[in-house]
This record gives structure tokens, C-alpha cells and sequence, in this order.
């Protein structure tokens, strides 16, 4: 047998460690041993990240439904005023989100509106880059939860994504959270399972990438013994939801399937503080107007049945999801029946520590900015709040001298 040395080990990882920080690919029953082992204590705080990659239209999605501007703008995108949700202030939400409506009217909603960053670039990388990284003025390598984790004690469970690929978000200069395919991981076995556990030991004679490489392989082996028994097990039930066929109503989706797996691992007593989730496709060019209400509907009721399955465990009242793009959508309608990558939009913030209603100003469509909405608030108003008053860290150690904050969590 080919033996494994630690440089032809780096050769064969080193592409999927980046700089200082490597992910370790977690196992459910590596999560499955340490929420046994050293379960997280009961009224400890998690925040789950859900991303919708590809620029989420937010006047599609908190509709100035009274405004006639919003219909001669858009007249082959805009919804019926009779379809939509009305939420207040004349607004309304977008037809797809009944589920949402329900929560905001039992005040565990906040938006925040007009959500954005100072000089908005179009780019879906840079956006997307400049939101993970909670750096819109300067190019950081970090994620602003990366840099969170990198503050904390060594521990590959502190923050979780659902898929096999890390978002920025979560990597760190030192270190960086753990990825959790869906569908499993299968780790080595036999003498390569040997081979790799002697390449995981401690060497002072390490270099940084080397440390690096050997605690990733660490942390897939302390971790992979623990996690698929939890999977085996039923997700918590959906008490809000009707029962069909001994299984909860309201389908399914990959989203759907992701906060699944975060809920039963929420409810197992995983000691993970950050869970990042993700829905694509919101890059709606065209056709908009169908595609945005499914998609938006998927979004509201993997929401709504998280919820509820966390409803049936001992930490509902644990749990804050913050739901944001990395940009939003053109006023005008583009000739395709869809819009094209704007500026500022509405973020989420759902839980029942939330302090449901509207934040910040909602952008005027009278007063665009090169044809965008107007950035109202600053993201890193949010981050400063899911910073310090959710985990518990100094945001000046995370996102320097920023002092703007939005809060959207009730008082104790």
C-alpha cells in the first residue's frame, strides 16, 4: 500500500483549506456524540444564518402595495393587490409567504428595511463577498463569522453549515466552522484510516498550513463517530402543521430538508451556536413574478415548519434566523419580465425573542439612486446586534469601530 505522507496529504487537501483556516467536514454522528457528551446548556443562544444566494428582489418581497409607482415600474412583475399579505404601513408581503404572515402576526417577525452597504456594487461576487465578510469598505479574506469563531475557544462544533462546500461566512484567519453534507459523510477506513489519523497528530515540526491540514483531518476523526444516529431519528414534529399520511402537510424542499437536519441536531442538544443554511435561483431575470412567489414560498414555509418543530423542543425560545441577499433588484422591470441587480433590500430577523415589526426606512420610489433604492440601513447595524446581543461577543472585535445597531430583540 501507498503509504500517505503529510506533504502528499497537502497536496491532495490543499485546495480545499484555505489560508490559516481549514473546515473540517463533519459526520451526523460525530454532532450526534457531542451533543451527548457535552450538550449545549438550555437558554443558550443560536442563530441560524439563511442565505438566498443570487439577489432576492425586495420590493417583490415587502410590496408597496399602495404606491402606484411600484405597478407602473413593473407592470409585467408586480402582483395583484388582492394577492398580496398586508403587513401595515402599506406594505404587504409577497403572495408566496403565508407562512411568514403568520409569524409576523404573532410578532416574531422584524424587518428591516432598505438593508444594504455604503457604494453597492451589482457584482454577485463582490456583493456576496462584501456581505460575508461584513468589510464593505475594505477586502478582508474573513467572514464576519469566521472572525467570530476565530474569538472563541477551538471547538469544530461552535458553527455548522448544511452542504459539503463552506460559504466565506464562516471562515476564519485561524480557523473556520465545519461543513455537513446532506447526505452524510463517509470517512476512511482500514489502514487509510490509520494513515490519516498519524497524519493528524500534533508536530511541532508543522508548518502553518501543515497544523492546519492536521487539524481539519483531526476534527473529521473526533467528530465522525457521532452524528448519524440523530439522523436516523424523526425530525422534531411540526406542531403548527396538519398531519397527512403520518407525516407533516406542506411539502418539500432542499431548504426544507437543511433546517430538517438543523432542527433534529437543534433538538439533540448539538453544542453549536451557528447553523448557515442556503436556498439559490433568486437571480430572476426572467419571469420573476412566478418564479419569485415559489421561491419565496419555499422560503416562508421551510421557515414557518422549522418553527414549528422547534415549538416541540425545550429551545424555541433559543433560536434567531436572520434571512438576507446579497443585493436587491432594479426598480424598473427589464424587457424579459424580470429586473436586474440593484442595491438595497429587507432582511429578516424571526424567533420569539424577536421584537416583531418594521425597522429602519423603507426606500422611496421617488428617490432612487441611479435607478436603485436608497440603502436605509447599513448590514452591519444587524451584525453588531446578532453580535452582542445573541453570542455574546464585543462586535468592535469583529467588525472594528462600527457603533450602528438595530434592535430587533425583545428587552430581558
Amino acid at each position: 500500500m501507498d503509504t500517505i505522507s503529510r506533504r502528499k496529504f497537502l497536496k491532495l487537501t490543499g485546495g480545499a483549506i484555505a489560508a490559516g483556516a481549514a473546515a473540517p467536514l463533519l459526520s451526523i454522528t460525530e454532532i450526534a456524540e457531542a451533543a451527548i457528551n457535552r450538550p449545549l446548556a438550555l437558554g443558550t443562544p443560536i442563530v441560524v444564518v439563511v442565505t438566498l444566494y443570487g439577489g432576492n428582489d425586495g420590493l417583490n418581497t415587502v410590496i408597496p402595495y399602495k404606491d402606484p409607482i411600484y405597478y407602473s415600474s413593473r407592470p409585467d412583475i408586480s402582483y395583484a393587490a388582492n394577492t398580496m399579505l398586508p403587513i401595515g404601513e402599506d406594505l404587504a408581503l409577497n403572495p408566496g409567504m403565508a407562512g411568514m404572515k403568520t409569524l409576523w402576526d404573532q410578532k416574531k417577525v422584524a424587518i428591516v428595511r432598505g438593508v444594504g452597504y455604503p457604494n453597492p456594487d451589482h457584482s454577485h461576487f463582490s456583493s456576496m463577498a462584501i456581505w460575508q465578510s461584513g468589510s464593505p469598505v475594505s477586502h478582508v479574506s474573513t467572514g464576519w463569522l469566521g472572525r467570530y469563531i476565530d474569538s472563541q475557544p477551538e471547538d469544530p462544533m461552535l458553527a455548522i453549515s448544511l452542504g459539503s462546500v463552506l460559504p466565506p461566512l464562516l471562515a476564519g484567519a485561524k480557523r473556520s466552522g465545519s461543513a455537513l453534507p446532506l447526505g452524510g459523510l463517509v470517512v476512511p477506513t482500514g489502514n487509510l484510516a490509520i494513515d490519516c489519523q498519524k497524519l493528524s497528530k500534533v508536530s511541532n515540526r508543522d508548518s502553518k498550513l501543515m497544523a492546519a491540514a492536521a487539524t481539519s483531518m483531526r476534527n473529521l476523526f473526533s467528530v465522525s463517530t457521532q452524528v448519524a444516529p440523530v439522523l436516523k431519528l424523526p425530525a422534531p414534529a411540526a406542531v403548527d402543521l396538519p398531519t397527512v399520511n403520518g407525516g407533516n402537510a406542506g411539502g418539500d424542499s432542499n431548504l426544507s430538508q437543511q433546517l430538517d437536519v438543523v432542527a433534529k441536531l437543534i433538538a439533540a442538544g448539538s453544542p453549536t451556536k451557528v447553523w448557515s443554511v442556503s436556498l439559490g435561483g433568486f437571480d430572476t431575470h426572467a419571469d420573476e413574478a412566478n418564479a419569485q412567489a415559489e421561491l419565496l414560498g419555499v422560503v416562508s414555509k421551510s421557515i414557518y415548519k422549522f418553527m414549528s418543530q422547534m415549538k416541540s423542543t425545550n429551545r424555541a425560545s433559543d433560536v434567531t434566523i436572520m434571512v438576507y441577499s446579497e443585493f436587491g433588484r432594479r426598480v424598473k422591470g427589464n424587457a424579459s419580465q424580470g429586473t436586474d441587480h440593484g442595491t438595497s433590500g429587507p432582511v429578516f430577523l424571526i424567533g420569539e425573542k424577536v421584537k416583531g415589526g418594521f425597522y429602519g426606512d423603507q426606500p422611496s420610489l421617488t428617490k432612487l439612486v441611479d435607478g436603485d433604492l436608497a440603502v436605509t440601513t447599513d448590514f452591519r447595524d444587524i451584525y453588531g446586534t446578532v453580535l452582542e446581543s445573541i453570542l455574546k461577543t464585543p462586535a468592535e472585535k469583529i467588525l472594528g469601530n462600527w457603533s450602528g445597531r438595530t434592535n430587533f430583540l425583545l428587552d430581558k
